[in-house]
């Protein structure tokens, strides 16, 4: 059979570039190498009966109206809001920092933002310029809640110091003047109702869509008829690694039941301090709203080896990338998109955002 697109892979990127071009009545085939769809957002029950996300923790938010009625699509919402504690030194301290922590780590009493804003203030080291992760987050709220909450985590999430780190990485996460425990602020903050799986299945339930799982594209691409490609894997792996490779953080899950009804007093703990290896603890239940007698959580400990997770964001990589991106500029009829092929780290509404945009143009 001829189709008119083959997609490589099955997660956000390969998912909605197919729904949105098997509506326009094209002949789409999914080559995906893992032996599931939905990427790493892929759920399921464990043992247990909980279920988890078997590539750690992702929270559906955003400010799209536009992405947010898309999926709406293809799965009913469970209304939810992610929040996150800091564990430092056995104390827990809301993240992003707030008025909560500041207050509670030194022993403060402020009611008001202006009170906390004069206190960052009062505290802050100006860097001028921004160049790195240390620099952006020192230059807000200075160096010991830099060095307590965000130096010794970012190292063993990367294992690269902040400063050896893009702004962006840090960047991401704000200092806060408020309450507001919330991790996001974003407008639409909701989990689907019956899990990412089955609101990934519905998304490919179309006659135009067929899917392999299992293969490396790589395998069956001489014996396959396609007009075009899209391709959401590792860029490097497209062009066999011809500028070198480009690293990523992997993350190794350690998964424990517990007799509970709940056992975190959030859905996620951070650890901030030296002490553990782990970075993180979650707690499934509390994102999926189920009642049972036991809780399923799952320990991160970041690794280099294992499934590409988290582009590293720095200025040697960069022009690796950079490379690479040339190349693809070079090829006719094949789209480069998602996080793995553009080496940029995307939330989920981004990734659904961008692939709207460039299918609506294709």
């Amino acid at each position: 059979m001829k189709y008119d697109y083959l997609i490589v892979g099955a997660g956000f990127a390969g998912s909605v570039s197919a729904e949105r071009l098997a509506q326009k009545g094209k002949k789409i085939l999914i080559v995906e190498k893992r032996n599931h769809i939905a990427g790493n957002a892929f759920d399921e029950f464990d043992e247990f009966g909980i279920l988890i996300h078997k590539y750690g923790p992702h929270i559906f938010h955003t400010n799209s109206s536009e992405v947010f009625k898309y999926l709406s699509k293809f799965t009913e919402w469970r209304k939810y809001e992610h929040k996150v504690l800091a564990n430092l030194d056995g104390e827990l301290y809301p993240i992003p920092i707030n008025r909560t922590t500041v207050n509670k780590l030194y022993n403060k009493s402020f009611t008001s933002d202006k009170e906390v804003s004069d206190f960052y203030e009062g505290v802050r080291e100006k860097r001028n310029p921004i160049m790195n992760s240390e620099d952006i987050i020192v230059n807000q709220v200075g160096s010991d809640l830099y060095e307590k909450f965000f130096k010794n985590y970012t190292k063993k999430q990367w294992a690269l110091d902040p400063n050896q780190l893009s702004p962006s990485v840090c960047g991401r996460i704000p200092v806060r003047t408020n309450t507001d425990d919330r991790y996001f602020t974003d407008k639409y903050q909701f989990m689907p109702k019956d899990g990412y799986t089955k609101m990934f299945e519905k998304m490919l339930n179309h006659p135009n869509i067929e899917i392999m799982l299992n293969t490396d594209y790589k395998s069956i691409i001489n014996e396959i008829e396609f007009e075009k490609m899209i391709y959401t894997g590792p860029i490097d792996y497209f062009f066999d690694y011809k500028f070198g490779k480009l690293p990523y953080r992997s993350i190794k899950f350690e998964w424990k039941n517990v007799k509970a009804t709940k056992l975190l007093k959030a859905t996620s703990y951070n650890f901030v301090g030296q002490k553990e290896q782990y970075t993180r603890i979650t707690e499934y239940k509390q994102m999926t709203g189920q009642i049972s007698k036991t809780t399923s959580v799952s320990y991160e400990f970041p690794t280099f080896v294992g499934e590409e997770f988290y582009p590293i964001p720095n200025d040697e990589n960069d022009l690796i990338y950079k490379k690479y991106k040339n190349e693809s500029e070079k090829l006719k009829n094949i789209l480069f998109v998602g996080r793995l092929s553009e080496y940029k780290y995307y939330n989920m509404d981004q990734v659904v955002g961008r692939v709207l945009q460039t299918t609506q143009k294709m």
